[in-house]
């Protein structure tokens, strides 16, 4: 299995997915599109996943390898490979796939719950009635056509959606870890501010490892559902 993720920034990294990868034994290979913009042939990969960033899909002027990271994701679509969406990493593929990302009504930074929708189709992956995750964002996305809705939460309407068996995009992280959690406050933490679903960096860094090994379980099984091994 060769597994290879686009990294928009230093300090959003894959978290828990790497250790869970090299338990399994799987290549990993990386762009990291703060340094260069070289993709690699679709040949060589089996999964893609798209991390998350604090710039917007639409920032195209500012970051023109948006117009080629787009192109790449929707031939890896269509090219019927596995693809993962973490955040900005979800956005990206719904623009990809013609939808439109826009700002929230409200920024979502912190710990809050997510609702997973009954889709009725075993093929899909099932979020539990309620899951508290990590969220940072400020936009969101329409569902391109075809997709099908997995979460909601209070203060946005779509948080994933899956696209066949093989495209998940996630608005919320699951591969947060301790570490990860306290590279985002240091690096965003301007963005902290008062708000309706946005937590102090004491609530956020103040989470029990219960809570990370929750989360990173849930993203165990999404991987194991998108690469098809156990």
């Amino acid at each position: 299995m060769r597994v290879h993720y686009l990294q928009h920034v230093p300090f959003e990294d894959i978290g828990s997915i790497e250790p869970w990868l090299k338990i399994k034994g799987y290549e990993i290979t990386n762009t990291k599109l703060f340094e260069a913009a070289d993709f690699p042939s679709l040949k060589d990969i089996d999964l893609l996943v798209i991390m998350g960033g604090p710039m917007s899909v639409n920032d195209e002027e500012k970051y023109p390898w948006l117009i080629r990271e787009k192109k790449f994701i929707y031939e890896a679509i269509k090219s019927d490979k596995a693809v993962l969406g973490i955040c900005l990493g979800a956005q990206l593929i719904a623009a990809a796939l013609g939808a439109m990302v826009y700002q929230n009504p409200v920024k979502e930074i912190g710990w809050f719950p997510i609702y997973g929708i009954p889709v009725g189709d075993q093929s899909f992956f099932c979020f539990p009635e309620s899951l508290k995750v990590f969220h940072w964002h400020g936009e969101t996305f329409d569902l391109p056509a075809g997709a099908t809705r997995l979460a909601a939460s209070a203060a946005c309407k779509n948080q994933g959606f899956q696209l066949g068996k093989k495209v998940i995009a996630l608005q919320f992280h699951l591969e947060t870890t301790p570490e990860s959690a306290r590279l985002l406050v240091h690096n965003c933490r301007e963005e902290l501010v008062p708000g309706a679903f946005i937590q102090t960096q004491d609530e956020i860094l103040s989470v029990g490892p219960e809570t990370y090994q929750l989360i990173n379980h849930f993203m165990n099984n999404i991987l194991i559902s998108l690469s098809g091994l156990q």
